[in-house]
C-alpha cells in the first residue's frame, strides 16, 4: 500500500482523469515522484469499476482502491446491505474480510464487528478506508480468519465467510471444496460457539450438493439484481434441517420475491403441462436457480409448456415474477415456418431446444433487438416449436 496515493494532488489527478485512457497514463512520463503512473492507472480503473457497484466508496473522498480482482470479487453494496438485514445480534465476525464492504454494512446492524483479512496490504487498505468512512465500531485484524474463529470460546451471534472463488492459478472455481478457505462439515462442526454461520457462494453453486455437504443448512438466499443471480447465501445452524427455506430475492423489485420450503418441491410432481395459451412467462433467474419449476404452477395460475422447458402459459394476464409476453403466434419449428413468420429483427430465447441462439441467427439471418420476442422450445407433446410474442401493453 502506497500511502502517497492519499496526497491531495494525486487524488485530484485521479478525480479529473476518471474517464481518461489509463494506457495513455501508463505510457506518459512519471507524473508524481512517489506514485507510479501504473499505480494511478490502477486506482482509476478500480474506482470506475466501483461507480455502480460501490457508490459509497466512489463518492467518498480519499478512498484507496485495491486491484480490480478484489473489486470484482467483493459484494456490491446492494447485496451487502441485504445480508446485514437478514441477521441479528450484538457481535459478528467477518472471517474473510476482503475489501470490507460486507463488514461495513454488518457494522451498521451489529454493536461490534470484527473484520479479519490475511492479506496484509488489503488489510491496511481497508483499515485506512474505514477511517475515511467513519466506521468506528469495526475491529480490524490481520490474521487467518478461519484459524482465528476456531479458537473462539465465547458465544458469538454471527460468523460470515466469503471464501475466495479463485484457485492458485487465479482461475475461477465454484464448488466450496475448491475455494479458499475450504468450507466443509468438519469445519462447521468445530465452530459451535456461533449462533449462525452465513456463507456466501458462487451464483452457479450446486444447491443440492452444497446442502448435502454442509448438512446443517437452515436457509438459502438466492440474491439477484435485474434478473441476474449475484450470490447464493447458505445460513447454517447447529442441527440438520429437513425442511430448508429457500428464498429467491429480487433486489430490483422485492414484490417479486419467491419463498418456499425445500419439501414443497421434493413432493411436487411435474405434471402441469399445457399447450401454448394467450400469455407466455419466463421465471426470473433466481427462481430458475432454485429449481421450483412445478411449484410455480401452484403459486400462480399458470401451466408449464413442458416438464423441461421452464416456460409457462395462461389464458389471462397475471402478475408474475419474471418476464411476461403476449403470444402472437405458434408454429412448429422448420426453416419454412421460421421464414413465414416474416421477422427480420427479434430477441431470441431458447429453452429445451437442440439449437442455440447463435446458430439460429446464423441460419435465419434474424438481427438482434426489436419488439418481437421469439422463443424456440419444446411443447407439451414433445414437438419443437417457435412462439412469436410481444411485450404486453
Amino acid at each position: 500500500m502506497n500511502k502517497n496515493i492519499f496526497d491531495k494532488n494525486v487524488q485530484d489527478y485521479i478525480s479529473k482523469n476518471l474517464f481518461g485512457d489509463v494506457f495513455e497514463i501508463i505510457l506518459n512520463k512519471q507524473i508524481f515522484p512517489k506514485v507510479t503512473n501504473k499505480e494511478i492507472a490502477e486506482q482509476i480503473s478500480a474506482k470506475v469499476k466501483s461507480k455502480k457497484k460501490l457508490p459509497t466508496y466512489f463518492n467518498t473522498p480519499n478512498i484507496y482502491f485495491p486491484n480490480k480482482i478484489n473489486i470484482e470479487q467483493t459484494s456490491s453494496e446492494k447485496t451487502a446491505e441485504f445480508k446485514s438485514k437478514i441477521v441479528t445480534g450484538d457481535t459478528m465476525i467477518d472471517a474473510t474480510g476482503g475489501f470490507g464492504v460486507d463488514s461495513m454494512y454488518f457494522s451498521k446492524e451489529f454493536k461490534k464487528t470484527v473484520y479479519i483479512e490475511e492479506n496484509k496490504e488489503l488489510f491496511e487498505i481497508v483499515k485506512a478506508n474505514s477511517n475515511k468512512l467513519g466506521l468506528n465500531n469495526i475491529k480490524h485484524l490481520n490474521d487467518d480468519g478461519i484459524e482465528y474463529v476456531k479458537k473462539i470460546n465465547t458465544e458469538i451471534d454471527l460468523l460470515y465467510i466469503d471464501p475466495s472463488r479463485r484457485n492458485k492459478e487465479n482461475k475461477k472455481v465454484h464448488f466450496l471444496s475448491d475455494c479458499t478457505p475450504l468450507i466443509d462439515y468438519d469445519l462447521i462442526k468445530s465452530l459451535q460457539n456461533f449462533k449462525t454461520i452465513l456463507i456466501k457462494c458462487s451464483p452457479i453453486i450446486d444447491l443440492k450438493k452444497t446442502i448435502n455437504d454442509l448438512i446443517v443448512v437452515s436457509e438459502i438466499y438466492i440474491v439477484g439484481i435485474n434478473n441476474e443471480v449475484k450470490e447464493v447465501l447458505f445460513s447454517l445452524n447447529k442441527q440438520s434441517n429437513n425442511d430448508i427455506k429457500i428464498k429467491c430475492i429480487d433486489l430490483s423489485n422485492r414484490e417479486l420475491d419467491f419463498e418456499f420450503n425445500i419439501n414443497d418441491i421434493n413432493n411436487k410432481k411435474n405434471n402441469d403441462n399445457s399447450k401454448v395459451l394467450n400469455y407466455l412467462y419466463e421465471p426470473n433467474s433466481m427462481i430458475l436457480k432454485s429449481g421450483a419449476f412445478s411449484l410455480i404452477c401452484d403459486r400462480y395460475d399458470v401451466k408449464k409448456l413442458n416438464t423441461n422447458s421452464h416456460l409457462y402459459t395462461s389464458k389471462k394476464l397475471i402478475d408474475f415474477p419474471g418476464r411476461v409476453f403476449k403470444v402472437v403466434s405458434v408454429v412448429n419449428y422448420s426453416k419454412r415456418n421460421l421464414k413465414d413468420l416474416n421477422v427480420y429483427k427479434a430477441n431470441i430465447t431458447t429453452r429445451n431446444f437442440p439449437i442455440d441462439v447463435k446458430d439460429i441467427r446464423k441460419k435465419s439471418k434474424i438481427l438482434d433487438g426489436g419488439e418481437d420476442y421469439l422463443f424456440f422450445t419444446t411443447n407439451h407433446v414433445e414437438e419443437q416449436i417457435i412462439i412469436k410474442t410481444k411485450k404486453p401493453h
